[in-house]
């Protein structure tokens, strides 16, 4: 681990500090993982490097890929309309939603809580909008029940089984919703506003995902392979899908929070694409973060993925792009 020394001192002080409780950092190139540790613990369990955390909206990049290889096989298509998939929805707009919209954050659905004791696809079919499909880019997590109901639709499976089916080909099988998994909890959910067993039995496909560090290098060094030359080595998505996903949705249309414009970054499908991030070294990356601090993020120039699991809502002093810095600088 001695090159990304300045990466894992990033972890350990910020645990040392109290900043936070755990850090599971781990960093892979399109070889493998090349350097995974762990630090501090949540109460009185210390954190291991093969320990479950809540994924958050990790999970989001889950499901665009899945849905991404139903493109592939023709059964979706970016502009497949979400009313295919819901009767009725939409019946009260005079615009329509398609998967791309929901998967690049500018549907306008009106946006529940995460722990909201409704069922998510009650949620869509609800109606109402917040603003016309396509015109404004807003964070969405409910979308995502409706880029999963276009996936059961399509495919005849749950957004879940169709996550274990790539999963389990790359390695990535502690991926879960299985709350058995033991993941780590979360001190201040509560007081930051999320019951997390409410959300557990949503199944979130925003949201809800469960998985280890491992889990996600496996997928960060696939999509690296996905991105040498043929992307032969590659197997969850093929190369001109992979370049499908990364290219900008949002582009200049207004922006509203927690993502204004002065973040620099754009939505791909589903993929959080920081090509105008003012923090980093290296603009070409893409990925997502989580509610509680995780981060995934990959720089196919550069030729490194790395994972952060962690477990706090409120994270002041915390500088996710200070690690990113650490990890390319140490390349």
């Amino acid at each position: 681990m001695t090159g990304y020394a300045a990466a894992f001192d990033w972890a350990r002080r910020h645990v040392r500090d109290g900043r936070l409780p755990t850090a599971v950092l781990g960093i892979a190139t399109a070889e493998g993982t090349v350097a995974l540790d762990a630090f501090g613990a949540t109460g009185d369990r210390a954190a291991r490097i093969d320990d479950h955390y809540r994924l958050f909206s990790i999970t989001k990049t889950l499901v665009g890929l899945t849905a991404a290889r139903a493109i592939e096989r023709g059964l979706l298509t970016p502009e497949t309309p979400l009313s295919s998939a819901i009767d009725g929805f939409g019946s009260d707009r005079d615009d329509i939603v398609r998967l791309r919209h929901l998967a690049a954050h500018t549907s306008g659905v009106p946006e529940p809580h995460l722990d909201t004791a409704v069922p998510l696809r009650d949620v869509l079919r609800a109606g109402g909008r917040d603003f016309a499909a396509g015109t404004m880019s807003r964070y969405s997590s409910v979308a995502f029940e409706g880029i999963a109901a276009l996936l059961e639709h399509a495919t005849g499976r749950t957004w879940d089984e169709g996550v274990a089916e790539w999963a389990a080909a790359v390695g990535a099988d502690g991926l879960t919703l299985d709350e058995s998994a033991h993941p780590h909890e979360i001190p201040d959910a509560a007081a930051s506003g999320i019951d997390i067993a409410a959300m557990a039995r949503l199944r979130h496909p925003g949201a809800g995902a469960i998985g280890r560090a491992a889990d996600l290098l496996a997928l960060g060094t696939d999509l690296l392979r996905t991105h040498e030359t043929g992307g032969a080595g590659g197997s969850v998505v093929r190369p001109a899908t992979l370049a499908m996903m990364r290219r900008p949705l949002t582009g200049a249309i207004p922006r509203m929070d927690p993502y204004p414009a002065e973040r620099g970054q754009d939505w791909g499908f589903t993929w959080n694409l920081r090509t105008r991030a003012p923090g980093l070294i290296d603009r070409d990356v893409y990925g997502h973060g989580g509610w509680s601090g995780t981060e995934f993020w990959v720089h196919p120039t550069a030729g490194v993925a790395y994972v952060l699991l962690t477990n706090l809502a409120a994270r002041p002093g915390v500088d996710a792009d200070e690690l990113d810095n650490a990890v390319v600088a140490a390349l």
